[in-house]
């Protein structure tokens, strides 16, 4: 319940389930694969819970769900076929990353918006570089997901001229559609333990709804600093881990 609040508030509740999973003995790519399928129908609630955030938004999700579809099966892939120390020396640097995008988000969008005047602004689903770089946060997140929100928001947040509240609906349905189609590979190809499965989402469920009504009161300020909060404890928490 917790992972699907935190999830549908920024993206980070695989660091909830994942070590939780670890310390009930389940074994690392069992866990890993499970808690991803049984997060999706909790980021599919998420995402319900923000539909009024979602209108007048339908050409730019359907633009950026494609790169997260296809992001989300070459992350897959990737976790089937690469020994875990690869992505797991990245992972940090792209939490990193992800946070200091958010923090300096606001100036940079700033910068971009004067950079496009020109043209009339940044188009409606975001500078050129957006769908490319959610490509690469499905890859990401197909592979493992924690603070795949933070990446998403940072990403949407800089190249897109979107209040949060907005962004963060968009960013629920790219996530649950990464966490989706990785799923469904590993749900053919992967060790699954089911139960874990029914266990995460009836829990994710509920924690979606949960974190839809807290989020949507929060404003971009405080919002924008709970991400950098989320962002920087799974910073810690991998680098202790």
């Amino acid at each position: 319940m917790a992972a699907g609040t935190i999830n549908t508030l920024v993206g980070s509740g695989t660091l909830i389930t994942f070590p939780t999973l670890l310390a009930f003995g389940v074994p690392p790519v069992t866990a890993n694969v499970s808690n991803t399928i049984g997060l999706v129908p909790g980021s599919i609630s998420g995402a319900i819970g923000y539909r009024r955030e979602l209108r007048g938004q339908r050409s730019r999700v359907l633009r950026l769900l494609s790169a997260s579809l296809l992001g989300g099966l070459a992350g897959a892939a990737l976790l089937l076929v690469l020994p875990a120390e690869v992505f797991a020396t990245v992972v940090p640097v792209l939490i990193l990353l992800g946070v200091a995008l958010v923090v300096a988000g606001p100036r940079i969008s700033r910068w971009v918006a004067v950079r496009h005047d020109a043209t009339g602004g940044l188009p409606h689903h975001g500078a050129w570089w957006v769908w490319p770089s959610i490509l690469l946060a499905g890859v990401y997140g197909g592979y493992f997901g924690a603070a795949q929100g933070v990446l998403l928001m940072a990403i949407m947040g800089i190249g897109i001229q979107e209040n949060l509240q907005s962004l963060n609906g968009v960013k629920n349905v790219l996530g649950a559609a990464v966490n989706g189609v990785s799923g469904l590979v590993f749900a053919f190809v992967a060790q699954v333990d089911w139960q874990v499965v029914l266990l995460v989402a009836a829990g994710s469920v509920l924690g979606g709804q949960i974190g839809a009504g807290v989020g949507r009161r929060l404003s971009d300020a405080w919002l924008r600093g709970f991400i950098v909060v989320v962002g920087l404890a799974a910073l810690v928490a991998f680098v202790l881990g």
